[in-house]
Order: structure tokens, then sequence, then C-alpha cells
């Protein structure tokens, strides 16, 4: 049997059946029109308004410590013990903006120590630690 070249006896299908897209629609914008009411807030709250051209630019003087290898311990050049280090941790931890702890350790000192200053600095609530080096080997 020979084939005609016209009709449409399986060639592709020249119309798009647009029924199930517009059901989709359909459902799509009953749900949306059903949930935007209730996106919106029922508390009404009188919110501060934010200035983004006020700036607290004053400087805050950083916590210098030096630690030597004796295990000695320096706050802005001035020795202090171990209690005193804790006390004057727990002041500056309290201060709004907190200053910035900057840790000087001595190449040679033994890392517990350096870890106990900082386990101490956590505990008073000091989240700004710093370590200075010099930069060249």
């Amino acid at each position: 049997m020979a084939m005609s070249s016209g009709g449409n006896s399986g060639g592709p299908m020249s119309e798009i059946n647009v029924t199930p897209l517009v059901d989709v629609m359909l459902v799509l914008l009953i749900i949306f029109m059903i949930t935007a009411p209730l996106m919106s807030h029922k508390v009404q709250i009188d919110l501060p308004k934010a200035n983004p051209n006020v700036k607290d630019d004053t400087p805050v003087e950083p916590m210098d410590l030096a630690v030597k290898p004796d295990g000695t311990y320096f706050l802005n050049d001035g020795e202090v013990s171990e209690a005193e280090l804790k006390a004057q941790f727990a002041v500056a931890a309290a201060k709004s903006p907190q200053p910035e702890l900057q840790i000087r350790a001595d190449r040679t000192t033994e890392y517990r120590v350096v870890k106990k200053i900082l386990g101490d600095a956590k505990d008073a609530g000091m989240v700004h630690v710093g370590f200075m080096s010099t930069g060249k080997e």
C-alpha cells in the first residue's frame, strides 16, 4: 500500500492542548488569592526609622596585652597579675563598644599560657581578640 503524502497519518501534532495549562494557572491563581491576605501582619507596630547618615566613629582604644616567656602579663605596658587581668577583661567586656584585645606573646611563650588567656577572655565575654606579630621571619 502506498502512503499518501497528505493527511494526518503519523505526523507530529500541529495543535497544542492548552486546557491543562489553563487549569493549573487558575488553581495557582486561587491559591495565591487565598494566601495573600494571610501574609500581612495582624499586629501593627511603630518601628523606629534608621538613619544611615549617623555614624559613631569614636575610636575605641584597644587593650594591648604583652606576654613574656615566663608568663608575666603586661596590660597597656603595666604589669598585672592573673586576677587583675580577669577583672580588666570583665570591665572591658561590659563596655559598649567593646575594645579589642590585642595579644603580643613572645615567640617562645608556651601555648598553654596563651590558651589560658583566650579562655579567660572568652569567659569574661570578650569577643574581639587579635594576635600581634612582626610580619617578618
